[in-house]
């Protein structure tokens, strides 16, 4: 069953596509419950630690390597991350990035006209067909004289679902909602794929949030059925995997040998990696807690660890190792703030480019020139950093745990200032808007799943913050009325109490909820 309510839905919502997604199902619906349910059951008996896991040791002392990327995926230096938006897009993909991240992920929100939109928009730009005029009569089309960016996809992660999409469960439980991630994927393939080679390119995934290797297994056998169904040459598909999980930090290796004939690199997803490490460890004591988030930077230990070994990782098996996201946006009508936070983006860039990463993510066009020149000076006219085997590294379970190694501490700023941030962001996703530009950041949900994580983990250790106060459900309440005061006037009513409601929820509940998209996704159309 299908809401085909939106505009050029019948292009998208096929009879044969919809068949094709119902494959999807039927073949590994299943499975992707199990391994979701696995992650809680997995979380309570780690008791707090993890390690490398002993069952693998062959995969990691093993000679084998990924698939060799396609030509147009060889250079990655500089990617834009956004939305699917028709505008984002189209500035997306004249930007001069080497690759657009069309996220159907953290940066949208899963209200239908967006999933169905987004679609439309991505099977425009494959076409290179899309254009659109503002109401104010401003117009936005491909430019004939740049190479447009290289679009890579990234589907919802395994948790979410798609409830505006139902399929047979065939068992007595009837029908069911869709998974997102297989709505996603599996839209985009359909309508894109043979178009895509058409055109010398091919399908091209970020795939987020997995915990473990046996969620890159499944996503392996999506690849392989979709490509045998619709004919697809097998290994056409290329993934490169958002390592944002603790869990994953330990598995980069068996990830990479799941996905082999199908993989094109990993990356160093910052900010879930600090919300999933928070969330992991949330009740594993003291030395799991960590400062304001503003503190936490990529020099901190535990992330240093996790970048040097994601590198590592990368090389030793030919695939590419992605950086992380600046996501300041540059304000003109403050010159001073634009200079110094560039400075920090370019900062930022030279470490990575300087550590091995093979390019790097921004959220901004302004902020591609920095990127590439940045990358430019260390690749020089190699396209990466592929043959940089970084041997000279060794990480231990230790080092990627060492939290408490962390510089800074909390304090009521920081307090504030996640409060402020989440309530936003909330109201921002509710109305429709998952890539939110707050205090000169593009933020996206990966924002508001640190505050109230982190405020929720706060509360649970009786953090003393830098003013002598002890953080309590009491007090977070009381900030919470302060910001919502404060930003009576610049959100809309319902947005603004919705959102603090939710947040009040998912940050002081007694049951910790896994993301707040769930709950979030219950108050939307």
């Amino acid at each position: 069953m299908a809401n085909n309510d939106v505009d050029r839905a019948d292009e998208i919502l096929t009879p044969d596509a919809l068949a094709f997604l119902s494959g999807l199902h039927t073949e590994f619906a299943a499975r992707r419950d199990e391994l979701v349910a696995r992650r809680r059951e997995r979380r309570e008996q780690a008791a707090g630690r993890l390690d490398f896991l002993p069952e693998t040791a062959d995969i990691r002392a093993g000679e084998w390597r990924v698939a060799e990327a396609p030509a147009d995926l060889r250079d990655r230096r500089v990617e834009i991350t956004g939305p699917t938006e028709r505008k984002m897009a189209i500035n997306a993909l004249n930007s001069g990035a080497k690759v657009w991240l069309a996220d159907l992920e953290d940066a949208n929100t899963p209200h239908w006209s967006n999933v169905v939109s987004g679609q439309v928009n991505l099977k425009d730009a494959v076409r290179g067909t899309i254009a659109f005029t503002s109401p104010e009569g401003k117009s936005y089309a491909l430019r004939d004289d740049i190479e447009h960016a290289v679009i890579v996809m990234r589907p919802r992660g395994w948790h979410l679902p798609e409830r505006h999409l139902t399929f047979d469960a065939r068992s007595a439980a009837g029908t069911r909602p869709a998974i997102g991630a297989l709505v996603d994927f599996g839209l985009y393939f359909f309508h894109n794929a043979q178009a895509l080679l058409d055109k010398g390119s091919g399908p091209y995934f970020y795939l987020p949030k997995m915990e473990s290797h046996l969620e890159a297994r499944l996503w392996n056998d999506v690849f392989t059925h979709a490509q045998a169904e619709l004919g697809i040459p097998h290994g056409t598909i290329r993934a490169t995997v958002l390592i944002e999980t603790i869990p994953a930090a330990f598995e980069m290796e068996e990830i990479l040998y799941e996905l082999r004939e199908h993989a094109s690199g990993l990356n160093a997803g910052r900010w879930d990696y600090l919300f999933s490490l928070i969330k992991y460890f949330r009740d594993a004591g003291p030395e799991f807690v960590l400062p304001d988030r503003n503190s936490v930077t990529m020099t901190a230990p535990f992330m240093r660890a996790y970048t040097e070994l994601l590198v590592r990782t990368c090389h030793a098996r030919g695939a590419f190792a992605m950086g992380g996201m600046a996501a300041f946006i540059p304000n003109r009508r403050d010159p001073d703030v634009t200079a110094k936070a560039l400075d920090k983006v370019r900062e930022d860039k030279r470490r990575e480019a300087g550590d091995g990463f093979d390019g790097s993510w921004v959220a901004h066009p302004d902020l591609v020139p920095i990127c590439r020149e940045v990358f430019d000076e260390v690749l020089g006219d190699a396209p990466n950093q592929l043959d940089r085997l970084r041997g000279d590294v060794s990480v231990s379970a230790a080092q990627l745990l060492d939290v408490a190694a962390t510089p800074g501490q909390a304090t009521e700023a920081g307090l504030r200032a996640a409060v402020d941030v989440g309530v936003r962001y909330i109201a921002s996703w509710l109305g429709g808007n998952g890539a939110a530009a707050i205090h000169n950041l593009m933020e996206d949900a990966a924002t508001a799943e640190i505050s109230r994580s982190q405020v929720w983990q706060w509360v649970r250790n009786a953090v003393v913050l830098d003013t002598g106060a002890k953080v309590t459900a009491e007090l977070v309440r009381s900030v919470l009325a302060e910001t919502r005061a404060a930003l009576q006037a610049e959100l809309p009513a319902e947005h603004l109490d919705q959102a603090c409601r939710l947040f009040e929820e998912v940050a002081l509940a007694e049951d910790y909820v896994d993301f707040l998209t769930l709950p979030a996704y219950e108050r939307i159309e």
